[in-house]
């Protein structure tokens, strides 16, 4: 895949197929590369973390916005800004686009973030969001919901959104086979074998390449099933 930006993306964000989260994530890459062209000028990318897509971005002006809370370091994180949780500092129609990967689950008081994201976007703006329906638990305490296609699209039209698109991501046969690998690496190479570094290390990056293979293979030839997927993609416009 050659993409301006997608080389300096981190390798957990870009996996190979050692990874655990090998399909979560490049199924997840695949659809936000879908979407960047939609975006110029000044985007926000609200729960930025570290910033792991900010170069697939052709904007003017990347500001990352995020929240100090539990489950989740921000060491070595370049943020360039904290809200506190309810209120964005920013003027209303301050920004031109809004980015959010895998965050909406995290925070608390989604409705009136929204309504928030709403507020600084410009008239006609657009926001991609990527979010969760079938993944595990994570950066605990703070994972607070799982939205299905039609619960995600509900809360963005009645808070003044529009939908332009929007896609899940995975199949159902990636979807369990990921939710196994995920069971896989930590409730069993981690527990058992976490103290010896040499096994744990052949049977992480050995195993979860042979189910990740496993997992594509039968995704393959069995039928795909639309109502099992890892995540929500959507792009929506200010209405």
């Amino acid at each position: 895949m050659k993409v301006a930006g997608l080389a300096t993306i981190p390798k957990d964000f870009n996996p190979s197929l050692t990874n655990p989260s090998y399909l979560l994530r490049n199924r997840l890459l695949k659809h936000i590369l879908k979407y960047t062209p939609s975006f110029s000028g000044s985007l926000m990318d609200f729960g930025c973390g570290s910033k792991p897509y900010r170069d697939l971005f052709k904007v003017d002006e990347y500001m990352g916005v995020d929240f100090h809370g539990e489950g989740h370091s921000h060491e070595n994180e370049s943020i360039d800004v904290f809200y506190d949780g309810l209120t964005l500092p920013f003027e209303a129609d301050r920004f031109d686009g809004i980015f959010s990967t895998e965050v909406f689950e995290h925070v608390f008081n989604l409705e009136h973030m929204v309504r928030e994201l709403h507020r600084v976007l410009k008239p006609k703006g657009k926001m991609l969001i990527t979010c969760p329906f079938a993944i595990c638990e994570h950066e605990v305490p703070n994972d607070f919901a799982r939205y299905s296609s039609y619960g995600i699209k509900d809360l963005l039209e009645r808070n003044g959104f529009r939908v332009i698109a929007f896609e899940k991501s995975g199949t159902a046969i990636e979807t369990i086979g990921q939710i196994f690998i995920a069971y896989y690496h930590i409730h069993i190479v981690r527990r058992f074998f976490g103290k010896i570094p040499v096994i744990r290390t052949i049977l992480d990056s050995g195993g979860v390449f042979f189910l990740n293979v496993i997992s594509l293979f039968f995704n393959a030839i069995l039928p795909k099933g639309p109502d099992l997927y890892m995540n929500n993609v959507l792009l929506v416009e200010k209405k």
